[in-house]
This record gives C-alpha cells, structure tokens and sequence, in this order.
C-alpha cells in the first residue's frame, strides 16, 4: 500500500493530538479519549484505502465478466483473441479499462499473448480474475477451442459473483446481529464498571484482596479504578476478534475482518474512555 497525501494528513493530524495529550493531559482521564481519537485519525486513512480496494476489486471482477462474454462473441465471429482484444482497448470497462488498454497495447508491441496476459492478471491484483486468465492461458497454449474457454470462464466468473453477492445478503444479519451484540457486551461491562464494582467497594467486600489478585498478603488494597482497568482490555480484545470474525462470515477473509475489527475496537476504547469523562472515574 502506497502512501497518498491523505496518509500523511491523517498521520499529521495524529501526531498534533497525540502530543497535546501527552503534554497538557498526562494522567488525567481526557488523556486516554484523546490518544483514542489519533488513533483512530492514524489509521482512518489506511481503512478507507482497504475499503476502497476491495470495492474496486468487486467491479473489476464484474467488468471482467463483461470483458469476457465480449471477447467470446468476438472470438466466435472468427476474429483472433489477440486481435479482439486490441479492438476492445477503448470501451468502458470501468476500473479495468486502464488494465485492458494496457493489455492491448503490449500486444499491438509484439509482447507474446501468454505473458501479456500473465502481466495483466498479476497487476489486476484478483484471485478471481488471476485464476480466470491463467485458464485462458493454459487453452491459448493448447491451442483449444478459445471460444468455449472464454465462455467457460465467463461463466464460472458469473457463478462465483452470484454467490458472493447471496453470501453477503445471507450474512447481512448475522452481522448487524454481532455488532449489536458487541453493543451490547459494552454496555454490560460498563456496567459493571461503574455500578458493581463501586458497590462491591461500598460492602466492603474488597478488603484484603491485594492489587490484582490474592487473598489478604497484607498486600495493598485494590482499588475499584484498578480492577477496572482489566474491562478496558477485555473490551478491546473482544472487538479485535468480533471484527475478524464478521469479516470471514461476510466476506470470507480475514483481510476484510480488518475494517470491522477496527471499527469496534476504536468504538469500544472511545466509549470506555469518554464513560470516565462524563461518568468520573469508577468509584467517585
């Protein structure tokens, strides 16, 4: 991934809020709220690039398609492959069309088909599309009946499409269903924070644990604000891995967990730290 000049005002803009933090509210509760905010100033950036990525990746995939049924109906009029694909180098494919006219033209060069057509499928940066070309290749070298490949792989690109798009649709709920599942979660947790724990501090009944763990030890009191940092890092960890996991259910890699494990995270560190700001800290 290539730095762009949104990075480095998204980095900028990170750094300015994470040194005012450090410098005019270390160790107080607004400290945290801010690191959380250039945190997600930081990586912002970056998320957005992921998701811009992977909604060109889903129209090059359909513009392949496209490319493909063409390119089958001009090999069928008797027209060679490479000779069909130099007169296709001006329609509108999309966000392919620049990998199309590229194409062309290294064959218009004289470069050979086969590794024209492996530049073309390794820049495109698709599985889907990468597995198709490499068929189309393999039928180019054996010298088979081009245009049946062609429909063939327009076909199976089809098909793979189709069921992307019902697997999505399926699994929309299950993940509007974990998100507020995780809502949910923080909402418990922060209850626990600042309800329980100060009761439980109220009773009495924390007297003679020692700080994290152990039974009387004469060692030092903890206190309700101690115990509950440990909720902070449960908060995180489980947003870290509902977002993997939503992503392989939706879209069945972890790369796409990325973005909804970033959102919860981010979501959860905020909400746990703006509660101290407006709540005080637990116990007060």
């Amino acid at each position: 991934m290539k730095l762009t000049k949104v990075h480095w005002i998204g980095i900028g803009f990170a750094v300015i809020i994470a040194v005012t933090a450090f410098v005019f509210f270390w160790g107080q509760d607004l400290f945290l709220f801010l690191l959380g905010i250039a945190i997600t100033i930081f990586f912002l950036p970056f998320l957005l690039t992921l998701i811009v990525e992977s909604t060109k990746e889903r129209e090059k995939n359909e513009m392949f398609l496209e490319f493909s049924r063409n390119l089958a109906e001009s090999v069928k009029t008797g027209t060679p492959i490479s000779t069909s694909i130099i007169n296709m180098r001006n329609k509108n494919f999309g966000s392919l069309s620049s990998h199309i006219k590229k194409l062309a033209n290294q064959i218009s060069l004289g470069i050979p088909l086969s590794r024209a057509l492996q530049t073309f499928g390794e820049e495109v940066r698709s599985d889907t599309i990468k597995r198709a070309i490499g068929s189309i290749r393999d039928a180019e070298s054996a010298g088979g009946e081009i245009d049946k490949i062609l429909d063939s792989v327009a076909n199976s690109v089809s098909q793979i499409e189709k069921l992307k798009k019902e697997r999505r649709s399926a699994i929309y709920s299950l993940v509007v269903q974990g998100y507020i599942i995780f809502l949910i979660f923080v909402g418990i947790m922060l209850v626990m924070e600042f309800r329980i724990l100060p009761l439980t501090t109220e009773l009495g009944s924390l007297e003679g644990i020692s700080s994290f763990g152990g039974l009387g030890g004469g060692g030092s009191v903890a206190t309700p604000e101690e115990l509950s940092r440990p909720f902070l890092y449960l908060l995180l960890v489980q947003g870290i891995f509902a977002g993997f996991t939503i992503g392989k259910l939706s879209e069945g890699t972890i790369k796409s967990g990325v973005k909804h494990s970033f959102i919860l995270a981010i979501a959860a560190f905020l909400i746990s730290t703006g509660a101290r700001i407006f709540l005080g800290p637990p116990g007060m």
